[in-house]
């Protein structure tokens, strides 16, 4: 049986509510908007993580919300999220992965589990029949590349595989992966890039400072021999309202910055 309550315009009282349905044995999901999430830190901690029960949290407008402006724009909730133990925290690519992952999530009892995804429509992509199960932690490689390689987290991850597409007409090789987890990394799959790559860039649709990206970096800086790091995400400034590309195109994260920050790392390479 599946119930849903509306606890109306209560973030605090809906993530105790949910810690509370888990403690009793159920499965619980907190559908919840990022920026609002915020106003139930305490209780994530406090009467979740610290539990360690298995609440799902559904974190809808995460990344930029458009024109809802900069008090929904959901750019921190990875950054606070990670500091937190006992908590899974993904991103899907796309609706498929989405749906996998919400179904993976169900049956995940050891810890919560943050699925972020941003405001918007579907794309309209086909998708099979049923639910698989993803591997927690593991990313997935993309595209193979000669030199730069992009760690996406999210749906962003789009415009990389634009930017790879139009920088490939101009012979230039990039590398993509769809990391899908800010925690637990992907270490293996890291580790694999840099062995082949001598240049990283990281992409989130979230705060730059503390973040996806910045999760890649402390697992590197452990490293004796790593490749350089690029972080790209939101700025540590207020970003006000507009369309969600251009927003990501005002702050140099949409196709366009991609292609022009990779282009600046072969040219430094070359010198």
């Amino acid at each position: 049986m599946v119930l849903a309550f509306d606890v109306g315009i209560a973030e605090q009282h809906a993530v105790t509510f949910a810690a509370g349905l888990a403690a009793e044995g159920k499965k619980a999901f907190c559908a919840i908007y990022s920026s609002f999430l915020q106003r139930g830190y305490d209780q994530l901690v406090h009467d979740v993580a610290i539990q360690k029960l298995p609440v799902v949290f559904c974190i809808d407008r995460a990344g930029f919300a458009g024109a809802d402006g900069p008090t929904h724009h959901g750019l921190y909730d990875i950054a606070y999220m990670r500091t937190v133990p006992n908590m899974v925290i993904s991103s899907p690519l796309n609706e498929q992965d989405l749906r996998d992952m919400m179904f993976t999530a169900s049956t995940f009892e050891d810890a919560s589990w943050a699925i972020r995804y941003p405001r918007g429509g579907a794309t309209g992509m086909e998708m099979r029949e049923g639910f698989q199960s993803i591997e927690i932690g593991k990313g997935v490689t993309l595209r193979e590349g000669d030199d730069v390689a992009v760690l996406s987290f999210g749906p962003i991850g789009k415009y990389v595989t634009t930017a790879a597409n139009e920088l490939a007409k101009e012979g230039i090789n990039i590398g993509h992966y769809d990391m899908r987890f800010a925690k637990p990394l992907d270490e293996e799959l890291i580790d694999a890039i840099c062995q082949k790559y001598s240049h990283i860039i990281t992409l989130e649709d979230g705060a730059k400072m503390g973040g996806f990206g910045s999760a890649v970096a402390e697992y590197l800086i452990e490293k004796e021999h790593r490749p350089s790091v690029k972080i790209m995400g939101i700025p540590d400034v207020i970003v006000e309202h507009g369309t969600q590309e251009e927003l990501h195109n005002e702050v140099g994260i949409g196709v366009e910055g991609i292609k022009e920050i990779v282009m600046k790392i072969l040219v430094q390479n070359e010198k």
